[in-house]
């Protein structure tokens, strides 16, 4: 959601502004009433989609197995991978939130993202080859997409002659986005308080891994 408020309100001007002591107004855009599109409805992309629908977003989504999703509260719509394109014509703003696997490498390709709205931003916090990243750049230098907020990228760290660094319609953080102070204590609790003792009375761990899936 700070990736959609920073495009919507234009904080890079704001912060121009600011440094020029330039007390200017000027439009911003409303989240409410705008389309979140999520690729990857999993953990991960239904917090999204919770976090869109309490800003009075339209949230559609794309996953491997779109019956799963048909009733969830959350989701206005629900696709199935072959309707990708769909999901980039209808949304304003699109996380990519999926896993990556030899299914999901690059799912985003220059086609897919030909059929975004002139206007929309990518928002990556799943995997960078998820992306064609040389098609989002070349989409972002000629303004056929609005920008790009990026936790992910092809190749990390990201390398310094990445145009990706110039852009002004792109944000960038380092992988960063789960960095917080009791991300690893929770995990380890989790670990050890649940599934260790599944794991030693014999009883189903949670979250297991599917390794015909790849995640």
């Amino acid at each position: 959601m700070m990736a959609c408020s920073y495009f919507a309100k234009d904080l890079p001007r704001l912060l121009r502004q600011k440094s020029a002591k330039n007390w200017e107004k000027y439009n911003v855009l409303e989240l409410r009433g705008a389309t979140m599109g999520i690729i990857g409805y999993g953990d991960i992309g239904r917090a999204c989609a919770i976090l869109a629908k309490a800003y009075g977003m339209k949230v559609v989504a794309l996953r491997r197995k779109p019956k799963l999703s048909m009733f969830d509260p959350y989701c206005d719509q629900v696709y199935g991978n072959e309707d990708i394109s769909k999901l980039m014509e209808e949304s304003d703003y699109v996380v990519v939130a999926a896993p990556l696997t030899e299914a999901t490498k690059g799912l985003v390709s220059r086609d897919v993202l030909s059929h975004a709205k002139k206007d929309a931003v990518i928002i990556n916090v799943g995997r960078g080859p998820i992306i064609d990243e040389a098609a989002l750049i070349d989409a972002l230098q000629s303004g056929s997409l609005k920008g790009a907020g990026l936790d992910v990228t092809a190749i990390e760290p990201l390398p310094a002659d990445s145009p990706l660094w110039e852009l002004d319609n792109v944000l960038l953080s380092p992988h960063s986005m789960d960095n917080t102070a009791t991300f690893e204590l929770e995990s380890t609790e989790f670990f050890v308080n649940e599934n260790l003792p599944r794991f030693v009375r014999g009883m189903d761990l949670l979250n297991p891994v599917d390794k015909s899936a790849g995640y």
